[in-house]
């Protein structure tokens, strides 16, 4: 290995690199960088990083989590789409051969190809320091593609963070939480303040790690229609779980269906979608899928 450059994570080797660049942060990329090495420690270990892994890191900025997971792991492809940022990360990362970086936006990047060519398909651990405006998307298209993951352990916003690990009847309780858990295990590794980036961003922060699970915990016949139900019943969460079902324009379920469905589940006509529980919404999703698929038959006699 060649002498790397020096170790990032601190507030002035950050400034230095910065300003050897001349390096204007770009808001419209969310870039907040990490500048304290306890928390790096902190991800590294809950990311349990081996000699043995495969690392897709997202978002790697000018490389300061790059360099510890290099040091950590067996071989890292870093995913960064600002141009801006590739002259800066070839040198700091010039110390490392095990670290690949990606010039593309990670929404349009067909992460499996990667994973396969670079990994033989076996599952990869992501980490990252995710810029906020797109957690979200980023989170479910590497779940929704079925990417092969074993765990993704990344700094989202603390908001963030605590929606993926709640349960029912609590404020935070939504679609991403159902989505999240459908997918995964999530456990919360720490709370980052905002004097830990540069700059400062106006929100606490939270890094959470996702272990994947090798099985969904929950059987469903049609794990699409379960998100659109999902989906449709938080988004208007003021209205019964029925009329959220029948209002959306992503599902076109009669509303005798709808009501028949939610019936079936044990439930009443004034129930509203954050009371179910994941098990619920896979019941649910199955008897409108069998209820549908009765309508069809019914139709084609």
């Amino acid at each position: 290995m060649k002498t790397p450059v020096p170790t990032l994570g601190n507030p002035q080797n950050t400034i230095e690199v910065l300003k050897k660049y001349n390096f204007t942060f770009q808001k419209k990329y969310g870039q907040n960088f990490l500048i304290d090495t306890h928390v790096l420690d902190k991800i590294i270990a809950a990311a349990e990083i081996t000699k043995d892994d495969f690392v897709l890191e997202i978002g790697p900025g000018i490389g300061t989590m790059t360099q510890y997971l290099a040091r950590a792991a067996g071989k890292v492809a870093a995913v960064e789409i600002d141009k801006a940022l590739i002259p800066i990360l070839q040198d700091t990362l010039s110390g490392y051969d095990n670290v690949t970086v990606i010039n593309e936006d990670v929404l349009k990047l067909d992460i499996a190809k990667l994973v396969n060519e670079e990994n033989g398909g076996k599952p990869v651990k992501v980490v990252a320091n995710l810029p906020y405006y797109i957690t979200t998307p980023i989170i479910m298209g590497l779940f929704e593609k079925h990417v092969p993951i074993e765990s993704i352990t990344v700094m989202v916003q603390k908001e963030v963070a605590d929606r993926m690990q709640v349960g029912p009847g609590t404020k935070d309780y939504g679609a991403l939480s159902l989505a999240v858990q459908f997918y995964a295990d999530p456990y919360i590794v720490a709370n980052v303040p905002p004097n830990c980036f540069m700059p400062r961003p106006k929100v606490g922060s939270a890094v959470i790690r996702l272990t994947c699970h090798d099985e969904p915990p929950v059987q469903v016949d049609d794990e699409k229609l379960m998100f659109k139900i999902i989906r449709a019943s938080f988004n208007q969460r003021r209205k019964t779980l029925a009329n959220g079902l029948n209002n959306s324009p992503e599902l076109s379920i009669p509303k005798e269906t709808i009501i028949a469905s939610i019936e079936e589940l044990g439930k009443g006509a004034s129930v509203r979608g954050e009371a179910l529980t994941l098990e619920e919404f896979a019941a649910l999703s199955n008897i409108i899928g069998r209820k549908l698929q009765d309508l069809r038959e019914e139709n084609l006699r």
